[in-house]
């Protein structure tokens, strides 16, 4: 199952970002530039460090021009996530460029890359739920309450990998089709975003 491969390869992502956890760090992707596997490490990689961003950002003693700073690499970090998902919807359209769609096929709500981007943030969740669940120092109740929290996650994995597998066979039998659209992102852009184009002049 080709969605459990990639679980694998976030949850190797995950753990090798704790090693030294932090959002600083330069990635070290283990695999070869041609394999699938490097895109969904590197994938993962930017959606953890992301993660900690968005921690380190709500604590309520931050100075506001390091919020401001870090803001702006999260903003930065969104457009990155968002090439990195059409980069591997590439593959998956190249993958299956061959597959003759049948005249009644269907097309997704979600292109296979949106829903391994949805398994890369539930790969983090289950990783830090886990870690609530397991704090020693937190009180019984607060494990309990995670762990319940942590089942109904990993019950969640256990549906994308079928819901996603699905996918991949339907997409390779003709009987879905992928159709993929530029996400076309706004806030970035000085010609689309006012804010930007109004300083400009």
């Amino acid at each position: 199952m080709f969605s459990q491969i990639a679980f694998s390869v976030f949850e190797q992502s995950i753990v090798d970002y704790h090693i030294h956890n932090d959002v600083d760090q330069p990635i070290n992707n283990p695999y070869a530039k041609d394999k699938i596997e490097h895109l969904l490490y590197a994938k993962n990689w930017v959606d953890t460090v992301q993660w900690h961003y968005e921690d380190i950002i709500r604590d309520p003693q931050i100075d506001p021009i390091d919020a401001l700073t870090l803001k702006r690499k999260i903003d930065a970090s969104n457009q990155v996530r968002t090439d990195m998902v059409e980069y591997i919807d590439s593959y998956f359209l190249q993958k299956y460029s061959g597959v003759s769609v049948k005249a009644d096929a269907k097309i997704n709500t979600e292109s296979p890359a949106w829903a391994f981007d949805r398994l890369s943030i539930l790969a983090l969740k289950i990783y830090h739920m886990n870690e609530e669940a397991t704090r020693a120092e937190a009180s019984a109740e607060h494990r309990a309450k995670c762990q319940e929290k942590l089942n109904v996650l990993l019950e969640q994995k256990s549906d994308m990998f079928s819901s996603i597998d699905q996918l991949l066979k339907d997409i390779e039998s003709g009987d879905k089709f992928m159709k993929v659209y530029k996400q076309m992102k706004m806030y970035n852009d000085e010609e689309l975003n006012p804010v930007l184009y109004q300083n400009k002049k």
